[in-house]
């Protein structure tokens, strides 16, 4: 989509960004609550051209409008919540604001991290940039703190590294993955796949339990230290292409 060209009615444009249905939008354009570089826009119907800097143009109720499409978001996951929607508890969507649950395109994280990981989440609407990241051929890196039950043996390191390693119940070994001791029970390891708990079953198979998961870094992109769990961000340029290797 080419935001410089791309031109959508206003009640469209609201209602895909989850502020109500088309009907609802023309009752706030009546009610004189969308401005557009300071000037009122009571008719529904009017195109809007859809630029970059619309947010900072265009007022909701007395506020910016919230990012058109193409929104790419970094999310501190806390503990206990879930990435899907079809588990029961609390939500990494129930961190966003309420209207965007209902925004059209939809947003999804890139990837997952399980309930009782924490750490770096990233989430879009722009399905092309989702599959690009997640795609085997990316070869995207995501590193993890790991804090262990037992002290670590010493070989661990080697037999990660070694691209041998075979998960119970899987056929086809790890890719080499990363390792870096922190102390006796704690370390960071970086890997390229995506695997169902796949750090908790690596230390599994090497006689440990992995206490607390929590990932740092997906690419170059390192979660913001004044990130606090819960909190997001907006991306811009720069830090998706931290994300994504150089072409």
């Amino acid at each position: 989509m080419s935001k410089g060209s791309q031109t959508l009615r206003l009640d469209r444009l609201l209602s895909n960004l989850g502020y109500g249905s088309r009907r609802e939008v023309q009752q706030m354009a009546w009610g004189g609550l969308i401005t557009l570089d300071g000037a009122a826009i009571e008719d529904a119907d009017e195109r809007i051209k859809v630029t970059p800097d619309l947010p900072q143009r265009m007022r909701v109720n007395g506020k910016p409008l919230d990012p058109p499409p193409g929104l790419t978001l970094m999310l501190h996951k806390p503990l206990g919540t879930t990435c899907s929607h079809k588990e029961a508890g609390p939500l990494v969507y129930d961190l966003l604001p309420q209207r965007w649950r209902r925004r059209d395109p939809a947003i999804s994280t890139i990837g997952r991290l399980d309930k009782e990981t924490s750490g770096l989440l990233l989430m879009t609407d722009d399905g092309t940039l989702l599959h690009r990241i997640i795609s085997p051929r990316a070869n995207v890196s995501k590193r993890y703190h790991v804090t262990l039950a037992r002290p670590l043996r010493g070989d661990e390191a080697e037999i990660f590294a070694s691209g041998t390693l075979m998960l119970e119940g899987e056929d086809k070994p790890l890719l080499p993955v990363g390792m870096e001791a922190l102390s006796s029970t704690s370390a960071y390891v970086t890997l390229t796949e995506g695997r169902y708990h796949q750090v908790r079953r690596m230390f599994a198979a090497v006689g440990n339990h992995v206490e607390a998961l929590h990932r740092d870094r997906v690419g170059n992109l390192a979660l913001p230290e004044d990130l606090e769990p819960g909190q997001y961000r907006i991306m811009n340029e720069a830090d998706i292409a931290l994300v994504l290797p150089p072409k």
